[in-house]
């Protein structure tokens, strides 16, 4: 696990620049994002550690992954993550959890995700940018996806793959843990 005040320094130097590259004020940035000026403020100075939405706001708001907001590194075409440097940026006390497992700018930011949900928990997701796409599949237990208010049922051994620019909700409904893989195709800001 990749230490948090290496993270929360990145996270403020990778905002900003990106922020810088795009020409975007503080305000316009805060527009596009849906979040508070005063709290671009703080992670550009490393003053706080956000929540993991408003990273991915933030990333959706620039047109560049949580993998490049997070950044520590700059190195070769070819990016080992080892498995100790994942990043988890969610969890609960009863063991549910997301690790950003690695990602990359190619046409656009693409991500990939592990995902674990315990009985009984959920994770929901703003809607992402027009054209985002998630593809995910099921290792164990059974994921209940909820896609603008439809819900569907992906068991162990299945994969879906759906539009993300609407509401979405990761949701375990059964008695034993849920775990998926998940990729996230964002389109690029133009």
């Amino acid at each position: 696990m990749a230490d948090l005040d290496l993270l929360t320094r990145s996270l403020a130097r990778n905002v900003k620049r990106w922020r810088t590259e795009r020409g975007f004020t503080l305000d316009t940035l805060a527009a596009r994002a849906g979040v508070s000026r005063g709290m671009l403020i703080q992670i550009e100075q490393a003053r706080t550690n956000p929540s993991i939405g408003t990273v991915v706001k933030i990333g959706d708001a620039l047109g560049v992954s949580v993998p490049t907001l997070l950044d520590y590194e700059r190195g070769p075409n070819v990016r080992i993550v080892p498995a100790d440097r994942t990043v988890r940026l969610w969890h609960t006390g009863r063991g549910s959890y997301s690790r950003l497992l690695t990602g990359t700018e190619a046409s656009g930011p693409l991500e990939m995700w592990e995902w674990r949900l315990m009985p009984g928990e959920s994770s929901d997701s703003d809607p992402h940018p027009d054209g985002t796409a998630e593809l995910l599949h099921v290792t164990a237990g059974e994921l209940t996806l909820t896609v603008d208010g439809d819900e569907h049922r992906v068991p162990a051994g299945a994969s879906a793959s759906f539009e993300a620019d609407t509401p979405h909700t990761y949701a375990n409904t059964g008695d034993e843990p849920m775990e998926m893989i998940m990729a996230v195709s964002v389109p690029p800001v133009h």
